[in-house]
């Protein structure tokens, strides 16, 4: 694979690095700012950000899930309050399906613990969180049919703000009513569902690399203008040492995010299923690690409200789950491979 962007992707991180720059918090106190987050929904729907992966002409989705990797890994790095992947996921969905576009906004639904998409029929037999559910009314789930599955809809209910001050969740008790999703009457088969599922764990990767970007950000700027001793904290090497760990473990992570990105599209979907699974393992374990570097090069501060470190961490520990963790995905890709309990591993 080529990982050197293309001058149209490049334009559309600049747009998107814009946008936030502009419109994303820049403080804590910012995140309860409603006019500014109005504003930046705003941007990302009129943007058509949402709506990469929706059906071109000939079925095949408008944008590679590098686009919207590209588009991801910025919204993470300005910690973009605004739905994201939920819809993104929704709308890749919709397109495999055969359904139309939705006329209002939509999510998906995973799991309890957030680990696999909804499974369900007729209706919901375990609880359901909607992703990305700020101004969402429905969510899509999964429906077995046949040896395949069919594509089903759940109302959203009020969202709440969750360990991740940036992203809303809602959830959806068991009983809850599965609709058919009108239009959707192409059956979905695994290798599709592995498909759009490496679809989102790419995307939860390159948000996880946005978030090590804005942390390692934020800890150099503070490490360049907090002074001790009479010299800046920058200069000591101890400081150094945990800035470069730090930026090593988020280059290695953009690296493997992109090839994730790639293998959506150029892999079949059990190869681009094991591709961003191990991606999501190396991503989610190194994200904690930077993010909890970012507050420890901030001293006492690091551990107050008011310093946006914590939010960073935030998001990474709920992109960190979203999709499975480091140990779901490690699992996965070693089942690939044909390691498993027969070798002691568990």
């Amino acid at each position: 694979m080529d990982v050197r962007l293309s001058p149209e992707q490049v334009m559309l991180r600049d747009a998107a690095r814009q946008v936030v720059h502009r419109l994303g918090p820049q403080t804590v106190a910012q995140l309860d700012d409603a006019e500014r987050a109005a504003k930046l929904h705003a941007a990302v729907v009129a943007s058509g950000w949402r709506e990469l992966r929706t059906s071109a002409d000939d079925g095949a989705p408008w944008a590679s899930a590098v686009e919207v990797a590209v588009v991801a890994e910025e919204l993470g790095r300005g910690l973009a309050d605004t739905p994201f992947l939920g819809p993104t996921m929704a709308a890749d969905l919709r397109r495999l399906a055969g359904a139309p576009l939705a006329t209002t906004p939509e999510t998906i639904a995973l799991s309890a613990n957030l680990s696999e998409p909804a499974v369900a029929s007729g209706a919901l037999g375990h609880a359901a969180v909607a992703l990305d559910a700020h101004g969402a009314t429905s969510a899509l789930v999964l429906v077995p049919e046949g040896d395949g599955y069919a594509i089903g809809e759940i109302v959203v209910g009020p969202s709440a703000t969750s360990v991740d001050l940036t992203r809303a969740m809602a959830s959806s008790p068991p009983g809850a009513t599965v609709s058919p999703l009108e239009g959707g009457d192409r059956p979905l088969r695994a290798g599709d569902i592995a498909r759009w599922h490496s679809l989102g764990l790419a995307v939860t990767c390159a948000d996880l690399v946005g978030v090590m970007q804005g942390a390692v950000t934020l800890a150099c700027d503070y490490a360049r203008s907090r002074r001790q001793y009479g010299a800046a904290i920058g200069s000591f090497q101890a400081v150094q040492h945990l800035l470069a760990d730090a930026y090593v473990a988020m280059e290695g992570s953009r690296s493997i995010a992109l090839h994730a990105a790639w293998a959506v599209d150029a892999l079949d979907g059990p190869a681009a299923l094991e591709a961003a699974s191990a991606a999501k393992a190396y991503c989610a374990r190194a994200a904690r690690s930077v993010c909890e570097t970012a507050i420890q090069v901030h001293g006492g501060i690091g551990n107050t409200w008011e310093c946006l470190a914590h939010v960073f961490l935030r998001r990474a520990l709920l992109s960190s789950e979203v999709l499975g963790g480091v140990g779901g995905n490690l699992a996965r890709v070693l089942a690939a491979r044909g390691i498993g309990g027969d070798d002691g591993l568990r």
